[in-house]
């Protein structure tokens, strides 16, 4: 019986994540571009929820999540954007859980997130120049780089703030 109430629990934090990932993905699109950032550059947020769930409840949960915001994507956005979500958030989960093994959990949250955003962002150009057939989008790499750097370290940011708040609404103080 106890088994079963872990994993209804389990599944049930799941489904909060994701619906609090799928809330924070659909307003940040929904957004007018920002001032000061470069075209198609978003703020990212929503992986503050994925790493989270990385870092505190466990690999394939996150897998999962990262999986099912592409679908949710490609539902609202079509096959492309779908595809390009589902292409930056499996390398970025991918480069996360890596350099969290090689480094065994000594990084911090800040570089972890920084990196995980520079490689969501070479995931998407890979998938644009399958798509489009050409290397031409690599040269927006160097903008989407430092761009990478710069929101991911403002992920990595809002996590430890947010931590606390999520610690205490899943019960792990």
């Amino acid at each position: 019986m106890e088994n079963i109430r872990s994993r209804t629990k389990k599944l049930a934090i799941l489904a909060m994540m994701l619906a609090l990932i799928t809330v924070v993905s659909a307003l940040e699109h929904m957004l007018p571009p920002l001032p000061l950032l470069p075209p198609h550059v978003r703020l990212g947020l929503s992986n503050v929820v994925t790493m989270y769930t990385l870092f505190f409840i466990g690999r394939g949960p996150a897998v999962a999540l990262a999986f099912l915001k592409s679908l949710f994507v490609f539902l609202m956005r079509g096959a492309a954007a779908g595809f390009l979500s589902l292409c930056g958030g499996m390398l970025s989960i991918c480069v996360i859980i890596l350099l969290s093994a090689l480094t065994r959990n000594r990084v911090s949250y800040l570089l972890l997130s920084e990196a995980g955003a520079v490689t969501h962002n070479i995931g998407q150009m890979l998938a644009a120049s399958l798509i489009l057939q050409t290397d031409i989008v690599f040269y927006y790499l160097p903008v989407l780089v430092v761009s990478g750097i710069l929101l991911g370290g403002l992920s990595g940011t809002a996590l430890r703030i947010v931590m606390p708040v999520f610690h205490k609404t899943l019960g792990r103080e």
